[in-house]
């Protein structure tokens, strides 16, 4: 050993420049490698990101364009045609439902705007948590025609209210957003449940289920990036921006909670949890 040693060493200081040019070669070729991978990785998400902006800019068109198009419709035949009453008042309640859904639109991208700014703070109040979600859910019973069969909702049996501090205006985009999610990707048979429940002392969770067409497993984490839409033929029938999904994350974290999803797969419905702080 010692002598294997010693001719190694006396064989280093006799070729001391072809050692250090080997090593320098070494060095400089994992660099290289090091570099493109570092490039390639940057490449491919520069692609995926301008993908997902150019399929923002698609679905925003198409979420403008079409009410337009239809209230436009309507208008000129309300001008240049005689319609009984029953006939306008249908065309006026059609008109009203294309502009909530094009104000609808105009408002989320404004609030995912706001909600992307992280020094933006939030006013806070003490909010009833089963109050909120409550008329959440009673409002989408109204706006998609749906009876108590198809929009449930479940509170624990308490006394005392399960209160947070908090933007009420905030929290109520969240809990609508993952309400009108629920039931746009259900089928023709809605199954809507929205509950709220203590975790412990200082935390409440806001569970929303649903019965539809469920979250591939890989994709749960992915869902709540900004203009993400999950890709595939079943999530394509309803149209979105990806933006719904975004500000409930950064609504819940700018709140101190957090926000997850669960699935079993394809076909078998998701769950979405929201945990924020409770107060007593």
């Amino acid at each position: 050993m010692a002598l294997a040693i010693a001719l190694n060493v006396g064989w280093i200081l006799l070729n001391w420049r072809e050692v250090a040019l080997l090593v320098l070669g070494i060095i400089f070729f994992f660099l290289i490698i090091f570099g493109l991978v570092i490039n390639t990785t940057f490449l491919i998400r520069e692609i995926r990101r301008n993908e997902q902006h150019d399929a923002f800019i698609n679905a925003v068109t198409h979420e403008l364009k079409t009410p337009i198009a239809s209230i436009r419709l309507y208008l000129e035949t309300l001008k240049t045609r005689d319609v009984n009453e029953d006939q306008r008042k249908e065309f006026y309640n059609i008109m009203l439902a294309d502009s909530d859904r094009l104000l609808g639109t105009v408002e989320q991208v404004l609030r995912a705007g706001r909600t992307g700014h992280r020094r933006r703070r939030i006013s806070n109040s003490i909010i009833d948590v089963n109050d909120i979600a409550r008329e959440c859910l009673e409002l989408a019973r109204v706006r998609y025609g749906l009876s108590d069969n198809h929009l449930m909702f479940f509170e624990a049996p308490l006394s005392d209210p399960i209160c947070v501090a908090g933007d009420a205006d905030e929290l109520r985009a969240a809990f609508s957003n993952l309400i009108d999610n629920a039931v746009k990707y259900s089928d023709d048979d809605v199954k809507v449940s929205v509950s709220v429940s203590p975790i412990d002392e200082k935390r409440v969770a806001v569970r929303v289920a649903d019965k539809g067409i469920g979250i591939p497993s890989a994709q749960l984490k992915r869902i709540f990036k900004r203009f993400y839409r999950v890709p595939g033929r079943f999530m394509a029938r309803v149209k979105g921006t990806g933006l719904g999904l975004y500000i409930v994350r950064s609504v819940v974290e700018k709140h101190g909670g957090r926000v997850f999803a669960e699935s079993p797969g394809l076909g078998h419905g998701s769950t979405f949890t929201v945990q924020l702080p409770r107060i007593s």
